[in-house]
């Protein structure tokens, strides 16, 4: 029997109590789908070197991108810069761009990969997106439930079986400019981009929702294990 991939997945930095922290739905998820987890917390000294024992690597969700990385301007609702985390993951996910280990961008994964690629974010997207659908609620910050579209004939409408999803959305920022090299795959009915994928790269994709957060969900599932399963015969 083949043993299960090894799928990285990227955390937190350290807290003030020197813990590393990731929430359990992410690994929970890869290993319903059949995967191994190996958590990637930032500070690691060869970023680039993981890549080579990985078979898949997720770059999960977290607070904010600092601005400066792409050009963006500072904003009063933007919180949770963690320039070693920012850093950390910029740094391999523009290893990845060039490798063919299969990447799952989740949330701030999403914007990660479009940034290391040449992307913009929006600020805060009621700025631009207005409050017809809500992706986040505040006080307390929590998650919303929303409905979205898959592109048809994209590789997120393949792994998916469908067009229409009912996501968790959980996130006040999103990707402005779509990188060259990649294209849209879904979006919300307020037209804010949900999902983009790599056309050259063998298998990377990216979600603005969290899937790890829909795990009876079997559009969602298959996502998951899709991505496992490729990453147990690609790498």
């Amino acid at each position: 029997m083949s043993k299960p991939p090894l799928i990285g997945i990227t955390t937190h930095s350290r807290n003030s109590a020197g813990e590393v922290l990731l929430p359990g739905t992410y690994i929970d998820a890869i290993q319903t789908a059949g995967g191994n987890a190996l958590l990637l917390p930032p500070n690691q000294p060869d970023p680039e070197a993981l890549l080579n024992v990985l078979d898949g690597l997720v770059f999960s969700g977290g607070g904010d991108i600092n601005p400066m990385l792409y050009g963006g301007e500072n904003h009063l609702s933007i919180y949770g810069i963690d320039e070693d985390r920012d850093a950390f993951e910029l740094m391999l996910a523009k290893a990845a761009l060039i490798r063919k280990i299969p990447v799952l961008g989740i949330c701030r994964g999403m914007q990660v990969l479009a940034i290391a690629a040449g992307g913009k974010l929006v600020a805060h997207v009621p700025n631009v997106y207005g409050d017809a659908i809500a992706h986040r609620l505040d006080h307390p910050r929590r998650p919303i439930n929303h409905d979205l579209s898959i592109l048809p004939n994209t590789r997120l409408a393949d792994l998916l079986e469908t067009t229409k999803l009912n996501i968790v959305s959980w996130h006040h920022q999103a990707v402005k400019t779509v990188p060259q090299g990649w294209r849209i795959s879904a979006q919300a009915d307020d037209g804010l981009l949900e999902g983009i994928e790599h056309l050259q790269h063998p298998w990377m994709v990216a979600v603005q929702w969290h899937p790890e957060l829909s795990g009876e969900d079997p559009a969602h599932q298959r996502l998951f294990q899709k991505f496992v399963e490729v990453a147990g015969t690609m790498h």
